[in-house]
């Protein structure tokens, strides 16, 4: 492969664009730590120009490449610098040799993609690796045996993705974007990087705060662990050691944490961690983390409503629809800068919360709600068919539809693929809330999802399914309504929530992303328009709250493709309503009755 020099990339610019994707290096975009929950100081980020070709899925190789495309970006984005489809008939090759740092030798060599959408096929230097099937979560491969350290190593990556011609998770995308559905993403979409790693290593760890107790239980786990090895573990407060401990046992920690600061909006506070092995007093391995002190629970108010309680106090949390997608990028923010902007751009409007729906981001994305005081509510990204779940609207279910789930291997890989996600965000404070079903869409087994969800993790709250189909499971109850507001019925036991409602739009003409095709829930003329019915809709919020509305979780953030109904314009540029005058109302529902 000759080498690709950075003139060879262009953004295609034949649509709305962000003011970061002038920002964009073409030799190192994304060039952030991408795991800031399990960090080791080595590491080589492999994000930037790889060749690319499309061809019928049925090719066994590839031998010849048709153009560059900038990683980690869709080769549906503009970003990409390909701007292409691809079609259910065909596959999608990646090629780009590397070289590994002499240091490195002697150490075992993990292979990491952020997110590929759907199924990856990976060769490093002509031998099959493996292979993952998940379009949302990490993955990565172990290839110190077929890489060489003294020359140029190649890795080629095949992707076939269906869209929405299959029954894989795969959210709002579609083959044709349409009214609430929006543009395949295809590929890798996720930052690509190489790590070493000792051969006895710290693979995963499992946090869970114990603030009534004020204890941490860590839970690691680890690889080709010796008997006589040794467990060091470290918990600082503003750089000052607060505990630690020195074990040969291998199991689970307790450990204390002395005055401990709770995390929450206000205050986000955040421990520093570091977990270390030790062999004959020599570290092998060594990691680094954090935690926050927080608690997710329902408890009854005086009226003997369930309410969500954070840290054992009643907070409503009030939302908003955070599709995760980008004019430029699609899933893929162009910066970790724009990244972080949503978030500030919800907190700046004086909501509390963000629903990240039908869609996973970068442990980046969790990582600044961590430290921002962001919570998050995380939905599983649906599959199966969109049209059983119409069906389920209308007739609740009874007519015994799988909503397209009615093959056991597509049943199977939702539960593999719910795992993996639970289990790469596990760590993340922010998170409060698992969201395994949206509206019915590849809706199946709800309650055995519920507990399954439950077992994976008992330390957050479940809302089964966010709309429609309510199978009387999980935590919450949760309804839909456009605009609304209205009130879910109250329960004792699940906290009523409204799940989705607003959808106030309007057109910020120059910054549409088809005017010819907009969509919008309601259509408001004037921003004076949209600010009266917006202000209208949370008065009558409010007096929801009041007689038990324990969580609201308005649509949307920023416009997407053809809705209209964000806060704020797709490209990001043009707020449609006043940052004080929203933030005003909404802060209205966290007072305390």
């Amino acid at each position: 492969m000759t080498e690709i020099s950075q003139k060879e990339w262009a953004i295609v610019k034949d649509g709305l664009v962000t003011d970061w994707a002038a920002k964009v290096d073409p030799d190192t975009p994304l060039p952030e730590y991408p795991r800031p929950q399990l960090k080791r100081v080595g590491w080589l980020n492999l994000n930037g120009m790889w060749e690319y070709a499309i061809t019928s899925k049925n090719a066994q190789e590839v031998t010849s490449f048709d153009g560059q495309i900038l990683v980690p970006f869709a080769v549906e984005s503009a970003i990409s610098g390909v701007k292409k489809p691809l079609r259910p008939n065909q596959l999608l090759w990646y090629r780009r040799k590397f070289e590994i740092p002499e240091a490195w030798k002697g150490q075992n060599l993990l292979l990491h993609f952020g997110a590929v959408d759907w199924k990856a096929q990976i060769w490093v230097n002509g031998s099959f690796v493996g292979e993952h099937k998940g379009g949302y979560v990490p993955f990565s491969f172990e290839i110190s045996k077929y890489v060489k350290y003294t020359e140029s190593n190649e890795i080629i990556v095949s992707v076939w993705d269906p869209t929405n011609k299959g029954r894989q998770e795969r959210g709002k995308q579609r083959l044709k974007s349409w009214l609430i559905f929006y543009t395949a993403v295809s590929g890798i979409w996720g930052t690509v990087w190489l790590e070493p790693v000792p051969k006895t290593r710290i693979k995963k760890l499992f946090l869970v705060p114990d603030i009534d107790n004020a204890q941490i239980k860590i839970s690691p786990i680890f690889e080709n662990l010796k008997k006589d090895d040794e467990i060091r573990i470290s918990i600082k407060s503003r750089g000052s050691t607060i505990n630690k401990e020195l074990s040969t046992e291998k199991k689970s920690y307790i450990l204390n944490v002395p005055n401990q600061i709770l995390w929450s909006p206000e205050n986000p506070f955040l421990y520093d961690l570091s977990i270390e092995i030790l062999r004959k007093g020599e570290v092998i391995d060594k990691v680094d983390s954090y935690f926050g002190m927080r608690k997710i629970s329902i408890i009854h108010d005086n009226f003997g409503f369930p309410r969500l309680a954070l840290n054992n106090e009643i907070l409503f949390q009030y939302g908003v629809l955070d599709q995760g997608y980008w004019p430029d990028g699609l899933y893929t923010a162009p910066t970790d800068e724009a990244l972080k902007f949503d978030i500030e751009l919800a907190q700046k409007y004086g909501f509390n919360m963000i629903r990240k729906h039908v869609k996973t981001e970068s442990s980046r994305w969790y990582y600044h709600c961590d430290k921002m005081g962001m919570l998050v509510w995380q939905d599983m990204p649906n599959g199966g068919s969109f049209f059983s779940g119409f069906l389920g609207f209308f007739f609740g279910g009874k007519l015994g539809f799988r909503y397209g789930r009615y093959r056991r291997s597509v049943r199977t890989q939702y539960y593999a693929e719910l795992k993996e996600m639970i289990d790469s965000l596990y760590n993340h404070p922010s998170i409060l809330v698992w969201v395994p079903f949206n509206e019915g869409w590849g809706q199946f087994e709800t309650k055995q999802v519920t507990d399954y969800v439950r077992v994976l993790d008992n330390s957050r709250l479940i809302d089964s399914v966010s709309g429609w189909v309510d199978k009387k499971t999980g935590d919450i109850i949760d309804i839909h309504k456009y605009i609304g507001p209205v009130m879910p019925k109250r329960e004792y036991y699940r906290v009523a929530v409204l799940g989705e409602f607003g959808g106030l739009g309007y057109k910020e003409e120059g910054h549409i992303w088809n005017p010819k095709k907009t969509w919008t829930y309601k259509t408001l003329k004037t921003r004076e328009e949209l600010s009266d019915k917006y202000a209208e809709i949370l008065v009558e919020t409010l007096v929801l709250k009041y007689v038990g509305l324990g969580a609201a979780i308005y649509t949307q953030l920023t416009d997407v493709e053809q809705e209209v109904n964000g806060l704020i314009t797709y490209d990001r540029k043009i707020p449609k309503l006043d940052f004080s005058h929203v933030k005003e109302c909404n802060e209205q529902l966290y007072q305390k009755e």
